[in-house]
Order: C-alpha cells, then structure tokens, then sequence
C-alpha cells in the first residue's frame, strides 16, 4: 500500500523553494551582484558545499559551530561540516589554494545550511554572497570593501538613498576593557551585559571586578556612544568627536581606533554621500573574531541586508595569517528589500563608454590615485560600462602586475593605456 501521509511533501522548517518567477529573479539578481564584483576586480571563488570541520569551523568559522549541520566521512571517519558561512572557506582559500604575498580579492555566492534560522521567519538555507580582501592592513582596504558592498545592494535594487551604513570599531571597547585590567571570567561578564545595553549591569559588574572610577566610567559611556552622524564626520557634532571628549584619559588603542573610524567615515562620505551613517561604537557583533571596523547596511524598514568588517586573525590557523576584510549578504533577502522599494532611475552608460567597454573587454584597469580629481567619477562610468577597474592600495606596487591596462590623465582628458 502506498504511503499517503499528507506531509510527505513538507519541508524542514526554514527551508523553502523558490518557484519559477522568484527563481529567475534570484539568479539575475546574483548574476547583476558578482558581475559587479568582477567590474571592481574581484576573482569568483566556489568553495565546496561541505568540508572537514578542523578547517570550516576554524577562525571565524568557530562562532558558528552551533548553525553547523555535521555528519561522518564514510570514506575515513572524519567529521564533515556543511557550510553555514562562506568566508571561512575563502580564508582557506585565500591562506592554502591561493597563497600570495600580494593582495587577493575575491567574490562568491552560493548556498549555505545552518541549524537555526537568524530571526523569526528566516531561512536556515539562504544564497549567501560577499566579497573578501586579503593581504593589505590600511584603512583603504576596508573603505574599498564597504564601497563595494554598498554598489552591490545599489545595483541589486536597492538606492543608496535608502541604505543606512553602520559603522564601528572592536578596537575601542578592547582598548577599554584592558584599561580594566579585568579577569577573564569579570570581562566575561561585563561583555555580555554590554552585548544586551545593560548600563545599570555593566556598571554592577565593574564595581564588583574593584575596577577603579575612570577606566570604569569610560567602559559605561561606551554604552551610549551611538548616533547618526550629520554633516562632515570631523566636526564637533560627531559622534567621532563626541567619543574623543567622553572617552578622553583612556589608552592610546582608543584613540587609534576612533582615528581609523574618521578616516573611513570621511572617504565614504566623499563617493557615496547619499547614503546615511550611524557609528555604533558599543557594537560588538563578532567580538570573537573581528579585530577592527565592523559595518552593516540595512534598509529603511531596518532589515540587514549586508554586514562585514575586519578580521586579520582569520587565515593564522591556516599557517598564512594575513590582514584581511570582507562582507556578505544574502539574495533573498536583498531582493525583498529591493522589491519594496520605488523604483529609482538607473544611469546607463554613453555610447562613448560602451565603445570603451567593448574595447577593453577582458582587461583590467589599474588605477594608482582613485582621489585624483576626477578620478573616481571616470571609474564609476568604466565600471558601470562593464569596464574592469582595480583601484590601487598605498604600499602595494605589486598589484599593479594583474593589470594589463591603465587609467591615464592627459591635458585631453582619461583614457586607458597599455601598461607602460
């Protein structure tokens, strides 16, 4: 007798299709998204869907052993892990597959699996997408990154009119709780009343640890240093600003920390003006592994759409430990976002440009000075021609060596030119 249970065709909870309508519109929305990854130079990499988890769950891969779905290798005994994330996989990649002295871009998109769904209605098998940086330890990189993650959510549907960036930075609390001198099990503690906002529990708890007024009270007003910055992200009414008087008297990693943030805040604000920031310095998502800048994007509705930041310890368990920075989303979430969204008028590109792109096609563009005036703006107009650009970071001449073009400025304008 056949089986005629009326869930034999119920998914898992969290696990859904994707129909034909939603299904193209996925694929083109990844399509739109790693095409223009490729535009900024950017390598795609497919990690495989499953590894040994001694590697997956290694580095920042550690903070999700819990999302982690784990069966045995028939083949040896070995335990697999399905992916619940990609960058590990990259970090692998990027430390072993890949190993270079020089910086390695990379991009990706694929499915990923995990335990638990992140939030109430979300989904346990979400297409992942993200972009990495390795190799170069400048604020510059981390402004390169962001840029692009904020041009993805742009080009996928979403107007950087309606995208809030929000910013922060692990380096302040880090400097702070060691200005504490706090035990492992008291910092324990303090970090997670700091995690839930809890200024009364956060002070209790200091008070407890006998840590002394002015590193103590310094840790509290970390809670509340939070806000969205107007006007120029030096100016006196700044959040920046305002952490700088508040925090005053504390360790010099504080200072460097907040001079690093500035400097992120200002280049942003130099090419995509349009988009709103809020610097959250009490932000401590990824504490575990993140080592600098830490940036999300969410749209009007509040809903993250991509989220990233710095994490330079993630290829040392891998024997090539290198600075590194990077982001991800997911599709289907990006494409609601996008559908809820007026449309807004998208620029195309001249016939002059186009022929540009034709021209070049195949080619990568290096750019040595991207805050050259007029620089940027001929960059965005290749790019969006489907140009390869690869704008130069400081220090590293080696890059140079991937380009077989350049951008060049003469008293008649840009154009690009053989490598000289």
């Amino acid at each position: 007798m056949s089986d005629l249970r009326p869930d034999r065709w119920q998914l898992p909870d969290g696990v859904h299709d994707l129909l034909p309508d939603e299904a193209w519109r996925i694929e083109c929305l990844r399509r739109t998204v790693i095409d223009c990854c490729r535009a900024w130079g950017f390598e795609l990499v497919m990690p495989p869907l499953i590894e040994y988890t001694d590697s997956l769950l290694t580095g920042s891969g550690e903070a999700m052993n819990l999302q982690t779905f784990k069966l045995v290798d028939q083949n040896n005994g070995r335990t697999l892990g399905v992916r619940a994330d990609i960058t590990p996989q990259v970090a692998r990649l990027d430390a072993h597959a890949l190993r270079s002295e020089t910086p390695n871009r990379f991009c990706f998109s694929g499915t990923v699996l995990r335990t638990q769904a992140d939030g109430a209605g979300g989904s346990r098998s979400p297409q992942q997408f993200g972009a990495e940086l390795y190799g170069h330890a400048g604020h510059e990189s981390d402004v390169e990154i962001i840029r692009l993650m904020l041009e993805t959510l742009r080009v996928g549907g979403v107007p950087l009119s309606h995208q809030l960036l929000d910013l922060g930075h692990v380096g302040v609390y880090r400097a702070l709780a060691k200005d504490c001198a706090l035990s492992t099990s008291d910092e324990a503690r303090v970090f997670e009343a700091m995690q839930r906002g809890s200024v009364p529990d956060v002070r209790e708890r200091l008070v407890v640890a006998g840590v002394t007024a002015g590193p103590a009270d310094r840790l509290v007003d970390l809670c509340s240093l939070r806000g969205q910055i107007i006007g120029d992200a030096c100016a006196d009414d700044s959040l920046v600003a305002l952490a700088r008087r508040r925090l005053a008297g504390a360790s010099a990693g504080v200072e460097d920390a907040l001079d690093e943030l500035a400097r992120i805040v200002a280049a942003v604000r130099v090419t995509h003006p349009d988009v709103r920031l809020l610097v959250d310095l009490a932000e401590l998502r990824g504490f575990s592994y993140h080592t600098g800048t830490l940036f999300a994007v969410h749209d009007e509705s509040g809903a993250e759409l991509a989220r990233g930041g710095r994490y330079d310890s993630v290829g040392e368990a891998f024997g090539h430990a290198r600075p590194a920075t990077g982001f991800s989303g997911e599709l289907k979430r990006l494409l609601d976002s996008a559908a809820g969204i007026a449309a807004a008028g998208t620029a195309t590109a001249s016939t002059a440009i186009a022929g540009v792109a034709s021209k070049h096609a195949g080619c990568l563009v290096h750019v040595a000075d991207p805050f050259e005036p007029g620089a940027w703006q001929e960059v965005c107009r290749l790019r969006e021609a489907g140009v390869r650009v690869l704008c130069a970071l400081p220090g590293r001449d080696d890059e140079r060596q991937r380009c077989d073009r350049e951008l060049i400025r003469s008293e008649d304008g840009w154009s690009i030119e053989p490598l000289s």
